[in-house]
């Protein structure tokens, strides 16, 4: 009973806004009003100081006395204060700032959603059109009676097969035996060589890889989503179960040879694509490029 406190009167954020507010107003429209007392105060000093102590008296820019101009230019700060006061004040006020705050917010929230929404859709493209699994394939030129080789040499020049071959692993990692590695002058450009062999210490230049196995080949091409297996027909028939694509060059003419292509299973390919050529100046057979896709 006697140790019972007083409650104390809680005020809202609102209330208290409110409050801080008219205080604010109050203040302002006093420092106008003294402002304005001053301004008539100082302006009748002015006048006095003028014309009857006579201060200034020659000075007269533009033919007028000088005090006119200094009452002049004070008026208009006297206008500008009374505009801040009760018109900037009451339309650009703490309401008006945060209507503007909302329409930012609003304005700014609308970019972010259509940024991300952008975002998306780029990530949705990428992943559309990225590749998601390793494709492995062989790639082959043969004869109808599917030589591709004798002697660790071509057997037949078509020009276009060079190129299509080029073209399809050029920026790629080719996997081949070692005889077939033993084939070229040198490494192609822009490829990465992995060699297979069982040969130990086997010397091959920088930027080679030479592994023991086609299981091994694959690993070390595992950052490349389409690899390609080029020969020779040891490795073809190796490959050929794990294989996902053969791009192949079917060169229409029989030929003598002691390597060869094995044999396309057509229950287990399907040929998805196939351009027939003529023989011409630059290559010496009628050939066709084919494309098959395991089923």
């Amino acid at each position: 009973m006697f140790n019972k406190k007083k409650s104390t009167p809680q005020i809202d954020k609102e209330q208290l806004e409110l409050l801080e507010n008219a205080q604010k107003r109050i203040k302002q429209k006093k420092r106008l009003y003294a402002h304005f007392i001053i301004f008539l105060i100082g302006s009748v000093i002015l006048i006095i100081a003028n014309t009857v102590l006579g201060i200034g008296k020659e000075f007269t820019p533009f033919g007028k006395e000088w005090f006119l101009f200094a009452i002049l230019i004070w008026f208009f700060i006297l206008l500008y204060h009374t505009f801040n006061v009760f018109i900037t004040n009451k339309f650009m006020g703490k309401e008006w700032e945060k209507k503007q705050l909302d329409k930012l917010m609003v304005l700014q929230q609308q970019r972010i959603k259509k940024m991300r929404e952008d975002l998306r859709k780029e990530e949705i493209d990428i992943v559309k059109n990225k590749p998601t699994k390793q494709t492995i394939t062989l790639i082959a030129a043969t004869a109808e009676n599917n030589a591709i080789g004798k002697d660790n040499k071509l057997i037949w020049h078509l020009s276009d097969d060079l190129k299509h071959f080029k073209n399809l692993t050029n920026g790629h990692h080719i996997i081949m035996g070692r005889k077939t590695f033993e084939s070229f002058p040198k490494p192609l450009p822009n490829r990465t060589h992995i060699v297979i062999t069982r040969q130990e210490n086997y010397k091959v230049p920088d930027g080679v890889i030479v592994v023991n196995n086609l299981e091994d080949a694959i690993d070390a091409a595992k950052s490349d989503l389409q690899p390609y297996i080029i020969g020779g027909g040891e490795i073809y028939k190796q490959a050929l179960d794990i294989a996902d694509k053969i791009e192949l060059t079917r060169v229409h003419d029989t030929f003598e040879a002691d390597t060869f292509f094995p044999e396309i299973d057509p229950q287990i390919w399907k040929e998805t694509s196939h351009r027939k050529f003529s023989k011409d100046e630059k290559n010496d057979h009628d050939y066709s490029f084919i494309t098959y896709e395991r089923k």
